[in-house]
């Protein structure tokens, strides 16, 4: 039987706007983390790039232009790459300049926007989402650094989430991706020099399971894959789950008590050993259902067992 640990919320965010879905989050350095509101409300046009200190357990937020899906790090620290809306686009936190620098993706459709994504050395692997949750035809991209080609891999999924980049035996790439709906994680050979996907395969199955994969990371090394679930209804506890690549075996399950909306997990250098920071969100609750889920949208934290340093965790988009 698996194990299950306990998660512990903390503070963050402190008010409803952030509070609503807070996603994407990333390691920046020891016992810091970014992270996305992607939108502040139901009804909101704008979300948010926020930075967490654990040390301190305080939280800086900076505005963004739109709806942001995904914000990476670039070298040095200084700035972020961020896809927002339909736009990929430098940010820069202390002045809140922000340069677009390419736009109209998913432009030959309707209703999506910029949703999860990856940064690998000088690429990003991303995905939109059908803002109604519905039709296929939100789309899976690549922007190959190499010669800032923006390349469609995919114009099939409907809310596209998890991504993580492994190698397989002979050291080819490998993609881990999340379309939510059909509750699976499949594995595709990536050529990002032809800009190219292989046949998808099946690794994990979550068919007849209350809760539906978000974010996903790989553990540092390799052998494993921490998925966010999110559960729609009220529920005592969220989950993120730990499971075997190699089998599809379930390994570790963390709960966020209080919190069944769990959007995505990082792993955070704190305190001496790899933390699990898990986001988790209010998307849709009314406030009776709130009331039930008194740690919803709050951040968490938990401990790990598992082995790694920063440089095994860090991402950093290097275009």
């Amino acid at each position: 039987m698996s194990e299950v640990r306990q998660a512990e919320p903390l503070s963050i965010p402190a008010t409803d706007a952030l509070r609503y879905l807070p996603e994407g989050p990333i390691p920046i350095g020891e016992g810091r983390a970014s992270w996305v509101g992607i939108q502040h409300g139901s009804d909101a046009t704008n979300g948010s790039l926020n930075l967490l200190d654990l040390a301190s357990e305080t939280n800086q937020s900076f505005l963004l232009p739109g709806r942001p899906g995904f914000a990476f790090p670039r070298q040095g620290g200084d700035s972020f790459v961020v896809g927002c809306e339909r736009t990929l686009g430098n940010f820069e936190p202390a002045t809140g300049q922000w340069t677009p620098f390419c736009e109209g993706i998913d432009a030959d459709v309707e209703n999506t926007i910029i949703n999860d994504g990856l940064a690998y050395e000088d690429n990003l692997i991303f995905g939109t989402k059908d803002l109604e949750f519905a039709t296929k035809k939100a789309g899976l991209y690549l922007y190959r650094g190499s010669d800032q080609a923006l390349i469609r891999l995919r114009d099939d999924q409907i809310c596209s989430n998890g991504k993580a980049i492994i190698q397989d035996a002979d050291g080819g790439l490998l993609l881990l991706d999340i379309d939510s709906p059909t509750r699976q994680v499949v594995r595709y050979p990536l050529d990002i020099t032809a800009g190219t996907l292989g046949q998808p395969e099946v690794v994990i199955d979550f068919e007849g399971d209350p809760g539906v994969p978000d974010g996903a990371i790989v553990t540092p090394d390799q052998t494993g894959i921490i998925v966010s679930i999110f559960r729609p209804e009220v529920a005592e506890h969220g989950e993120t789950r730990l499971y075997d690549l190699a089998n599809g075996q379930l390994r570790f399950t963390w709960q966020t008590p209080g919190s069944p909306q769990n959007t995505c997990p990082a792993l955070i250098p704190h305190q001496g050993g790899l933390k699990l920071l898990i986001t988790t969100a209010v998307e849709h609750m009314s406030q009776e259902d709130q009331q039930k889920c008194p740690n919803a949208g709050k951040l968490f934290l938990a401990e790990t067992d598992l082995a790694g340093n920063l440089d095994e965790v860090e991402v950093r988009y290097n275009g």
